[in-house]
This record gives structure tokens, C-alpha cells and sequence, in this order.
């Protein structure tokens, strides 16, 4: 099977550990085309990246017929305008995570690739580490019990980070983090829908939130607990709680080991032939998702199994009531699509 064809929308730092990624697999994947809004900046990624093509501008590789597949990397703002285009021009689509502002873009954007009948997948990496293949494993052969408890946490001290800080640039902790950890306890607890959810937090002097938590409760009585900052360092890792023991993944959004009471399994990541400098803690694994699209789109797929687009929906969702419980409006909020 040939390599499959992608085009990179953005120039930014996780475009180029993507790229960087998907080059460690050469017989797999090929970045055909990469575009910015700066052609200077497009060219530079392009020359850095060893890709043939640069463009100014996202219409270019939306109208490139060498291009299977778009990886967008573009700012969360961006993401509902750039998914669209490809969709319309009938590209496959791996978007970044937060998929969109919110839950009427994703609903918008799902319901579009249904209709034109191409694939559409949003890019929680984490799905694809093998190390959530082990988690479900141990979940289903009953090792912990009956789940009871989910504990995640994300914080990192990114306050000076303009496109966290910005709310014309989609920012604050819920988008950026509490992703990842609602993600996390939608994967543990899958299948079940949220009866009541608890949201704690408050705006920061940005106008967007610094540091907030959640309490999730779900039917059987399980309940799902989150906290998420960009103002300070918190321990990240997230804890599974069953009623015979506990699943630990430290780094958990990217991990590379799971602990249980039992024993510890490690997983490396892969390595490219040649040494390669990544901006991320172990974004080699970003062709984890890389090889989960091009498995899809070889079995003719819409969507990954690995997230849904009823997952994708409902992560979206599960974020606009965080959002709303602290005070966190965007105006794309109050804009018809």
C-alpha cells in the first residue's frame, strides 16, 4: 500500500512534531504540502520539514489533488473555518484538538463529512497510545472490579501564553487541558452519559479561566473528577478506581506507562532513525493517530473507534457547560454558523 498523502494546515509547533512523527514512518506516511497564512513562514516549515510544497493560504491544499488527507494544527479559531474548507473540498480531516470553540461547530462540521461521506476524526492523540489499549484491556478482564471513581488532572504554568490568554484566540484552561481530561474520563467510563455535572472555577484578569474542576456524576453512581489550570503545575496523571484496585497512568494525555497494584507496563515510543528535536513531551506518538487515520481510511471508515464523532459531539458539549459554569463566553457563542 502507497504511502498516504498528507498536507499540514499551519506552521506552528505541534504541525511540526506531527510532521516530525509521521517522517519517523516514511513507507507509510509522505507530508506533501504544507500551508500557512504567511507564505514566509510556510516556506520556512517546508524547507525545516522537507516537504515540496508550500502555500499561502488554506484554499491551496484544499484544492490540491495530490493531497488524501489534511492534519490541521491551526489555532482553535481556526479550526471550524479550515475543517469546513477541506470537508467541502472533499479532504479527509485529522483536526487538532479542541476540535472547535464548541458544540455547534462540532455538531456542524460531523454532520457535514456524514453528508459527503468523508472521513472526519478529531486528534486526541492519547486514544491512540498503546497504552490506552492496555487500560481497556485491564477494564474489560475485570482486574480493578467495577469502576467507581476516575481522577484526572492537568496543569501546566502557561499564564504567559498568548493564545491561552487571548480570548479572541480560543483561550483559557478548559479548552487547552480539560480536553484532555474530560477525554480521559469519557474513554474509562464509556457508553455512560453524565446526569450531573459540578463545574468550580472563575475567570483570571484575561477574561478566561485560569484554573477549574468538575465533579462528573454517571449512572451506578461513578463519578468522574477533574481539575485542569494554565496558571500552575499540577501533578498530571489520572487514577482509575475500581472496586479491586487501581489503574495509574502518569503523563496520562501522552503515556507511556501504566501501574496497577499487580505490576507496571511500560511502552516505548518510537524513535526516529535520525536524531529529531520535538517541542512536546513524546509527540513521537503522534503517529499513533497518524496510522489509526490511514487504517480507517484503507477500511473505508468515516469515523475512528478510537473517538467517535458522538464522542467528539459530546466532549464539545461536556466543555461549553465548563465553560458556562465559570463565565466563559467566545463570540463564536453568539454567532450563527
Amino acid at each position: 500500500m502507497a504511502p498516504l498523502r498528507w498536507a499540514i494546515a499551519g506552521a506552528g509547533d505541534i504541525s511540526s512534531d506531527f510532521t516530525k512523527a509521521v517522517q519517523i514512518f516514511p513507507e507509510e506516511h509522505t507530508v506533501v504540502a504544507v500551508a500557512s497564512a504567511s507564505k514566509e513562514r510556510a516556506e520556512k516549515f517546508a524547507l525545516e520539514h522537507n516537504i515540496p510544497k508550500a502555500y499561502e493560504g488554506y484554499e491551496a491544499i484544499a484544492n490540491d489533488a495530490e493531497v488524501q488527507v489534511v492534519y490541521i494544527g491551526n489555532l482553535v479559531t481556526q479550526h471550524y473555518s479550515t475543517t469546513k474548507l477541506m470537508l467541502e473540498h472533499g479532504k479527509a480531516v485529522l483536526c487538532e484538538k479542541p476540535f472547535t470553540i464548541n458544540e455547534k461547530q462540532a455538531t456542524s462540521l460531523v454532520n457535514l463529512a456524514r453528508s459527503k461521506k468523508i472521513f472526519l476524526m478529531v486528534a486526541v492523540w492519547s486514544r491512540c497510545f498503546p497504552a490506552y489499549s492496555k487500560v481497556c484491556e485491564l477494564i474489560d478482564n475485570g482486574s480493578i472490579g467495577d469502576i467507581q471513581f476516575v481522577y484526572v488532572n492537568f496543569g501546566i504554568d502557561n499564564k504567559y501564553l498568548s493564545r491561552l490568554v487571548k480570548k479572541e484566540l480560543g483561550g483559557g484552561a478548559i479548552l487547552d487541558l480539560g480536553c484532555y481530561c474530560l477525554q480521559f474520563i469519557q474513554f474509562v467510563l464509556r457508553g455512560l452519559q453524565p446526569t450531573k455535572i459540578v463545574v468550580n472555577g472563575s475567570l483570571n484578569k484575561y477574561d478566561v479561566d485560569g484554573t477549574s474542576g468538575a465533579l462528573i456524576s454517571y449512572p451506578g453512581g461513578k463519578l468522574g473528577s477533574l481539575a485542569c489550570s494554565s496558571d500552575i503545575m499540577l501533578s498530571n496523571e489520572a487514577i482509575i478506581h475500581g472496586t479491586e484496585g487501581i489503574i495509574k497512568l502518569p503523563q496520562f494525555w501522552c503515556p507511556t506507562q501504566v501501574i496497577t497494584y499487580q505490576e507496571t507496563y511500560n511502552f516505548d515510543l518510537p524513535q526516529p532513525s535520525v536524531p529529531s528535536s520535538f517541542h512536546f513531551p513524546n509527540t513521537q506518538g503522534l503517529s499513533y493517530q497518524a496510522h489509526e487515520v490511514k487504517r480507517c481510511l484503507e477500511e473505508g471508515k468515516l469515523e475512528s473507534s478510537k473517538i467517535t464523532h458522538q464522542e467528539t459531539i459530546q466532549l464539545a458539549k461536556l466543555m461549553d457547560t465548563m465553560r458556562k459554569e465559570v463565565g466563559l463566553q467566545f463570540p463564536e457563542d453568539l454567532e450563527p454558523l
